[in-house]
């Protein structure tokens, strides 16, 4: 088989079927109001069937039916990526069922008409289960972790893992490639759409792209047994057996950059030293007279470049009330103007002004110090949540603009159990997220120039659901509360 044919192998579990566009990925939130959608269409699919007693589907509803229990828990499930990615794909091929199956032959049920179409939500696209895969593979790269590692939670069948093998080779990631096909290979059952010859293609195509000559000729050796009158295949095995053989394939890569270290918690112990000398205290931030009272816990998380966490400055209450404005609205994050890129995975929104807001933002002005009266002086609360294996890359959030975001303020509203820290590469620090917490630091000097330390990355969620806002503030209206100076040391 040539090699271009393996990049359009697919399985027969993802169908390939025109719809409204509408990522999911994203954001794993959006995954779970998905799945009560699918709840709440299948309800009125039944009441439908048995209004009209249509023979074709009333076996098949009850299965349908039974795989989105109510006893289930979404927002739980979407914590493991593995979960997540598994529960999209089945979403997608049962949505694509129903439109082709279902929804045709109840056409004699009038009255539900109206209410099918308005709960009828836009089917997840190929492109959204390519990326969910490819979520799972970037967190594979970062944490170093094998197919066994990141399913150990919720396992994959042999299809599912196989179409994760086929993304992450159409990726040229073939050390991840292999080991998925592998994984693959151990769960064909008779009820797999994946055949065994399939595998060995793959397995011995992956091993060969990524130098791995005698494990490329083991499989193609496995593939002539099974069918020794393959021509083709024995013409390969020669050609290989010619070849040298190179790199452990079943040996992950060693080699990191600062962003995945710190990532994966392995922060250099001179770091650690240095952040225990820090101190905690109480803020009045600077004498206001509404902190007087009530001052804030503050606690320095690294001094050069200053960045401080600000612990309990927002309610449980109030981050429901933000997460539940913001899940309608949200859309994906960009990059710099109206950019997608694969280096943000999450998504977002901007919050007009309301109390609750108004209150977040006036508390953000008072531990700062900076001012947020007006449009030019700070941009609108921005609330994110990430995907699966959500991440945000190392980035500024200075972007050499005329009004540059002067200081970030970030509130992180979830906790998250394993990954999506906030990592400072260039000074060694990991910041991980906690609920009702914030981090705040200056990305310009005083001079106006950019803090080069300050480069700062979202590592991978690689469980867990991260829900953050930020707030950013502008150089305009500052010029009292964060003085500027001419040397080039400040």
């Amino acid at each position: 088989m040539a090699i271009k044919e393996l990049t359009v192998f697919m399985v027969c579990f993802w169908i390939v079927y025109s719809v409204a566009e509408h990522e999911y990925f994203s954001s794993t939130d959006q995954i779970a109001q998905l799945y009560g959608k699918m709840k709440d269409l299948l309800k009125v699919f039944s009441q439908c069937n048995d209004a009209a007693n249509v023979e074709t589907t009333k076996s098949v509803l009850p299965n349908l039916l039974f795989s989105y229990s109510d006893s289930e828990n979404p927002e739980e499930a979407m914590r493991n990526p593995v979960a997540a990615y598994r529960l999209l794909g089945q979403m997608r091929n049962d949505l694509i069922f129903i439109e082709q199956h279902i929804q045709p032959n109840l056409y004699l049920c009038e009255e539900y008409h109206d209410e099918l179409d308005a709960k009828l939500p836009d089917i997840p696209q190929l492109e959204d289960v390519d990326a969910a895969a490819s979520g799972l593979i970037r967190l594979q790269e970062i944490y170093r972790l094998h197919p066994e590692d990141i399913t150990k939670e919720t396992s994959l069948n042999a299809d599912e893992a196989y179409h994760v093998g086929l993304v992450a080779y159409n990726e040229n990631k073939f050390q991840h490639a292999f080991l998925w096909f592998l994984y693959s290979l151990d769960r064909l059952t008779e009820y797999s759409t994946t055949t065994e010859e399939e595998l060995l293609h793959s397995l011995s195509f992956s091993a060969y792209h990524f130098g791995s000559l005698s494990v490329a000729i083991y499989f193609s050796q496995e593939l002539l047994n099974l069918d020794p009158s393959n021509d083709e295949v024995r013409v390969q095995l020669n050609w290989l057996l010619r070849l040298q053989s190179n790199p452990d394939i079943s040996t992950l890569n060693t080699e990191s950059s600062d962003y995945e270290t710190l990532c994966r918690g392995e922060v250099d112990e001179r770091t650690s030293k240095r952040q225990r000398a820090l101190s905690c205290r109480y803020s009045t931030g600077g004498g206001n007279p509404r902190l007087m009272y009530a001052p804030v816990k503050e606690e320095m998380e690294w001094d050069e470049p200053l960045i401080i966490r600000y612990h309990d400055i927002i309610s449980d209450r109030e981050i429901e009330i933000l997460k539940n404005i913001s899940i309608s609205q949200l859309s994906r994050s960009q990059i710099g103007k109206g950019t997608v890129s694969d280096i943000r995975t999450s998504q977002s929104v901007f919050l007009e002004e309301n109390y609750t807001v108004s209150r977040i933002n006036q508390r953000i002005a008072d531990i700062s110090g900076l001012s947020m009266e007006s449009e030019e002086s700070a941009e609108s609360l921005h609330v994110q949540n990430y995907g699966i294996g959500g991440r945000y890359e190392p980035h500024y959030d200075a972007w050499d603009n005329e009004n540059e975001r002067i200081a970030t303020f970030l509130i992180y509203m979830s906790d998250v159990e394993i990954g999506g820290a906030t990592v400072f590469p260039k000074v060694g620090v990991a910041l991980q997220p906690e609920k009702g917490s914030a981090v705040f630091w200056y990305n310009l000097h005083k001079n106006g120039t950019l803090d080069l330390k300050t480069l700062h990355a979202g590592c991978p969620v690689l469980m867990g659901n991260k829900w953050v806002a930020n707030k950013w503030i502008l150089e305009y209206g500052q010029v009292f509360r964060r003085p500027c100076s001419l040397s080039d040391r400040e």
